[in-house]
C-alpha cells in the first residue's frame, strides 16, 4: 500500500509567525490616575503599549502645535516654564487659557489638556526631548508606577500565552478544512485538540460558567475521531480508510484492505476463494463505463462468484454468453412476481455436485432470492434477504416468516454438510456495523426487530459472522446510499456477510471487503476457506 501522506499541524504551521505583542492598553484604563502618575504611566507602559498607536498619538499632538513665536514672547507661559510642576495643579480653565495662548486646540478632558501643554513646553525647551523623561518621579510615583508595571506584565504574560494558542487552534482548523476539500491526507495533532479543550474550559471558567454538555460532547467526538484518524488516514482517494462513525467506541478502527487482508495460503494448503456482490442491476453494471469484470477476475482470481439483485428476467442466455472464460458453470434465479426485481446467481469455475433454487416454499420462492450449490465439503447459498421496505411494511413478513424459514432450511442442509451463507442479508447487526445507529433505529435494516431476528435465527443457531470474528473492533461497510453520497465520506452500512457453520469456522483463512470496487451501491466481499 502506498504510504498515505500524513500531515501534522506542526509540519505546516510556523507558530512563531503568529506571535502576538502585548495587549495595547488605552489611556482610558488608567483614568483614575492623576497628577504625577501621568508621568510614571507613560514610562511604565512604554513597553506594553502598541508602538504604532504611540507614534500616532505623538504625531497628533505634534501636529496640533503650530506656533513659530518664541515662548519668551508669551509671559503667561513663563511661570510654567520656570516650574513645570504647576501644570498639575492648574484648573481646566487655566489650562485652556494657557493652551489658547500657545495656539493649541483646547478640547478634551483635563488629562488631555495637561498632556498637550506638557508636550508643547517640552518641544519649546528641548526640541524633540521629553519633559516627562527629565522629570524625576517621587517615591509615591515610583510605588504606583511599580504596581502599574506589574499589572501590565501580568496582562502581557496572559496575552502572550493565550492569544497565540487561540490563533494556533483557529489556524489549524482552517488548514484542516482546506486540506479536506483538496483531498489531502490529514493526521490530527493531538496537542492541538488538547489545547482547544483547555482554552475552551479556561474561557468558561473566566466567565463563571460550567462547560456546557454540548461542548463536552463535541470534545468527546473530536477525541474519538482524532484517535481513529491514526489508524485510518483521511484520504479522499481511499475514502473507505476514513474512520466514520457517530458513536465510536474505544479501540475501533477503520477497515483497510491493503493492510488487513491476509495473503493466500502457501505451500500445499488447498483453499477455495468465494466472492459475493449485490450488483444492483447486472445489465446496468456491465454497461458501466470503466467497469471490467475481466479485470476483477484477474485481480481476485476467485473460484466462485455469488451475485444478488441481478434484476434479470427469465431469459439469461445472453448474459451467460458474456461470461468470462473459465467460469462456464452459472446458475440463475429470477423474480417471477415482479419483473426486473431481485434475482440471485452463482457463477463458478468448479462444477458443483448439485444446485437448488429457492427454499422449497412457494410463498418465498417467487422473487428469486436463493440459489444453493453443493460442493464436496460444503453447501454455498447466495441469498438476497427481503428488505423491510419503506414504512417497514414488510417487517412482519421478514422477521416472522422469511428469517425462520431460511434458518430452518440451513439447519436441514447442515445435517449432511457445513453451510456457507453469503449475500445481502439486509441487516446491520450491531452498532459498529452502521455509521449512524441512533438515527436509524426505525430504518429498514437496523430495527431492533431485524437485529434480534438476525441473532436468533442465524447466529444463535450456530452460524459464525466471519468478518466480525476476524475483525472484532473494525468498522467496515459494504453499502453506501447514493442519495447522500455516503461513499465519499464512508458513511455506510455493513449489510453483506459470509456466515459459516461452526464446524468450518476455524478453516476460514480470510474474510474481507473490497470497498475499492465500484459500480453498485454495495461493494464485493470475499472469503478464503481452507479445504
Amino acid at each position: 500500500m502506498n504510504q498515505a501522506l500524513q500531515l501534522g499541524f506542526k509540519t505546516f504551521i510556523n507558530f512563531s509567525s503568529f506571535a502576538v505583542g502585548p495587549r495595547s492598553l488605552g489611556i482610558g484604563r488608567l483614568s483614575p490616575l492623576r497628577g504625577k502618575l501621568m508621568e510614571s504611566k507613560r514610562k511604565s507602559f512604554s513597553n506594553s503599549s502598541s508602538i504604532a498607536n504611540q507614534n500616532t498619538d505623538d504625531k497628533k499632538l505634534k501636529g496640533l502645535i503650530k506656533n513659530d513665536d518664541p515662548i519668551s514672547d508669551k509671559p503667561s507661559l513663563k511661570d510654567i516654564v520656570d516650574d513645570p510642576s504647576k501644570i498639575e495643579s492648574m484648573t481646566v480653565q487655566q489650562l485652556r487659557t494657557a493652551l489658547r495662548t500657545a495656539g493649541i486646540p483646547v478640547k478634551g478632558l483635563k488629562r488631555d489638556l495637561v498632556s498637550a501643554l506638557q508636550c508643547y513646553l517640552a518641544q519649546e525647551i528641548d526640541g524633540e526631548s521629553s519633559l516627562l523623561a527629565d522629570k524625576q518621579p517621587s517615591n509615591s510615583d515610583k510605588s504606583i508606577s511599580i504596581k502599574v508595571e506589574e499589572r501590565a506584565r501580568e496582562d502581557q504574560v496572559h496575552d502572550v500565552n493565550t492569544i497565540p494558542k487561540v490563533r494556533r487552534v483557529q489556524q489549524s482548523r482552517r488548514v484542516v478544512k482546506q486540506l479536506q476539500k483538496e483531498g489531502e491526507t490529514v493526521e490530527v495533532d493531538s496537542k492541538i485538540v488538547a489545547m482547544e479543550q483547555k482554552l475552551s474550559l479556561k474561557t468558561d471558567s473566566a466567565a463563571g460558567r460550567k462547560p456546557s454538555q454540548t461542548k463536552r460532547k463535541a470534545s468527546s467526538d473530536v477525541d474519538s475521531k482524532d484517535v481513529s484518524a491514526e489508524n485510518g488516514p483521511m484520504n479522499q482517494n481511499e475514502p473507505w480508510t476514513i474512520f466514520a462513525h457517530k458513536k465510536p467506541q474505544k479501540g475501533w478502527i477503520a477497515y483497510n484492505p491493503r493492510t488487513m487482508r491476509h495473503p493466500p495460503p502457501t505451500g500445499n494448503t488447498g483453499f477455495i476463494k468465494v466472492l459475493s456482490w449485490n450488483v444492483n442491476g447486472l445489465r446496468a453494471l456491465l454497461k458501466l463505463e470503466g467497469f471490467s469484470a475481466l479485470e476483477i477476475a484477474k485481480r481476485e482470481n476467485f473460484d466462485v462468484l455469488c451475485l444478488q439483485e441481478t434484476k434479470l428476467q427469465a431469459n439469461v442466455e445472453s448474459i451467460k454468453q458474456c461470461l468470462i472464460e473459465g467460469y462456464e458453470n452459472s446458475f440463475w434465479t429470477c423474480s417471477n412476481s415482479k419483473l426486473g426485481y431481485s434475482g440471485t446467481a452463482i457463477i463458478s469455475r468448479i462444477k458443483p455436485l448439485s444446485v437448488r433454487y429457492g427454499l422449497g416454499i412457494s410463498d418465498h420462492d417467487s422473487e428469486g432470492r436463493v440459489v444453493t450449490a453443493e460442493f464436496d465439503s460444503f453447501y454455498l447459498l447466495s441469498v438476497y434477504v427481503p428488505n423491510s421496505g419503506d414504512g417497514l411494511k414488510r417487517l412482519t413478513y421478514r422477521i416472522t416468516e422469511w428469517d425462520p424459514s431460511l434458518s430452518n432450511y440451513i439447519k436441514e442442509l447442515e445435517k449432511s454438510k457445513p453451510v456457507i451463507l453469503t449475500g445481502d442479508l439486509n441487516c446491520a447487526h450491531e452498532e459498529i456495523d452502521i455509521y449512524n445507529p441512533a438515527g436509524n433505529k426505525r430504518s429498514a435494516g437496523f430495527t431492533i426487530e431485524e437485529r434480534q431476528s438476525f441473532g436468533t435465527n442465524f447466529l444463535s443457531k450456530g452460524l459464525v459472522d466471519t468478518f466480525r470474528k476476524q475483525h472484532p473492533g473494525v468498522v467496515g461497510y459494504t453499502y453506501w446510499g447514493y442519495r447522500h453520497g455516503g461513499r465519499k465520506t464512508n458513511k455506510g452500512w455493513r449489510l453483506d456477510y459470509f456466515l459459516v457453520s461452526e464446524a468450518i469456522a476455524d478453516d476460514v483463512h480470510d474474510s474481507y471487503i473490497l470497498p475499492d470496487v465500484m459500480g453498485s451501491d454495495h461493494c464485493p466481499i470475499g472469503l478464503i476457506l481452507k479445504v
